[in-house]
């Protein structure tokens, strides 16, 4: 059923903006990457269909996932990412370059608030709504869930307004984001665990380093029992 649902992100047309910019930039494709085929639709979902932990970001890199079709891949904050996960036992290399590379993720699926790689990577308010159906058949279809990693406000923000529209909580007044801040929020739902975005910004700048991102790789490990 996950495999279904891919493939329907795939075939997305609900943002026309995300639509033509996603298809723009693999026309024009950055000088780098100028002999390179992109993907340039929808990004699907990635990992483990029987994973505990739920990595959900914000959106595809323009020139990261948009141009390799996979989550997180061929960008510096994949590279982050990546290397987090394999230092706690969760990905089977390093490195994310390809959707061929032989990455395998343990007990880890990554998707993200909007599928599309948005201008100034912003998407809109609208367009994360858009896209929040995908997200909610996803944490229905992971049936052994047992921690939400939300990479960034903008993802955190997302998850609480999915629960509080299912009325399984009544505010986001509760939840305050921080790095590495843990949510129990009920038998039933999973942890949620906030973190800084892996993002240049945060990195470049040492508000977010290799050990901090790490540290909540590994925390969750620990809260989904692995």
């Amino acid at each position: 059923m996950l495999d279904i649902l891919q493939n329907e992100i795939v075939c997305c047309r609900r943002c026309p903006r995300l639509v033509a910019h996603c298809a723009q930039i693999a026309e024009i494709k950055r000088r780098a990457f100028r002999d390179q085929p992109y993907w340039g639709k929808p990004v699907p979902a990635f990992g483990d269909a029987a994973a505990r932990i739920l990595i959900l970001g914000l959106a595809p890199a323009a020139h990261g996932a948009n141009r390799t079709g996979r989550m997180f891949t061929g960008d510096r904050s994949g590279d982050w990412l990546f290397r987090a996960l394999y230092q706690a036992g969760l990905a089977s290399q390093p490195t994310s370059v390809s959707r061929d590379d032989g990455q395998k993720l343990r007990e880890v699926y990554i998707t993200a608030s909007a599928r599309c790689a948005p201008p100034d990577n912003k998407p809109t308010p609208d367009e994360i709504r858009n896209c929040r159906p995908y997200l909610e058949r996803e944490l229905e279809l992971l049936a052994r869930l047992r921690v939400v990693v939300a990479l960034g406000r903008i993802a955190f923000d997302n998850y609480l307004d999915l629960l509080k529209a299912r009325g399984q909580i009544s505010s986001r007044s509760a939840f305050p984001f921080g790095h590495n801040r843990q949510f129990r929020i009920g038998a039933a739902l999973p942890i949620l665990l906030s973190s800084y975005h892996p993002s240049q910004q945060n990195t470049s700048t040492g508000k977010l380093t290799q050990q901090m991102l790490l540290d909540v790789f590994l925390a969750a490990k620990e809260l989904a029992g692995l």
